[in-house]
């Protein structure tokens, strides 16, 4: 799995882990942390005006998740509490990397680490280049910054 680069967070959130997250035994469920990094990436592409449930009527394409992978490095357990951070990964011509690094927030360990890649679709779904709305995204991400955001997420 590619490390994460020296780059800022593009985005971070803090949650406590809940009974829903753990096995019986209170430590975690393995499968538990893709929704926490899929919650991840939308509310990102939202901050940033590209609402995933628009994208095919505004700007003609969807986002598509077709790879995942994560490594459990460090057991965690009920109300742990945890900071995921989001960095951008490898950007091709038609998938891009999410980098998600989970860090128990008591000792700063990286309990976590996982790999999202994300593949742009035509409405009917086509494989297709990352769009240049996308692409200017993509850019400023991974200079560790973020466009001007829009004001109407609506």
């Amino acid at each position: 799995m590619p490390t994460t680069p020296d780059t800022p967070a593009l985005h971070s959130q803090t949650f406590r882990l809940s009974y829903a997250d753990t096995d019986p035994a209170g430590i975690l469920y393995y499968a538990a942390w893709f929704p926490w990094m899929e919650r991840m990436q939308s509310e990102w592409f939202f901050l940033n005006g590209l609402r995933q449930d628009q994208l095919s009527e505004r700007h003609g394409f969807w986002s598509v998740t077709c790879h995942t992978e994560c490594d459990y490095l460090v057991p965690v357990g009920l109300f742990d509490e945890i900071r995921i951070e989001l960095r951008l990964g490898r950007v091709g011509r038609g998938s891009f990397d999410m980098l998600h690094h989970m860090v128990r927030t008591s000792d700063g360990v990286l309990v976590a680490k996982a790999l999202i890649t994300v593949v742009t679709v035509t409405p009917d779904g086509s494989a297709t280049a990352i769009p240049p709305i996308l692409q200017r995204h993509l850019d400023s991400w991974a200079d560790g910054a973020a466009l001007e955001q829009v004001a109407d997420h609506a």
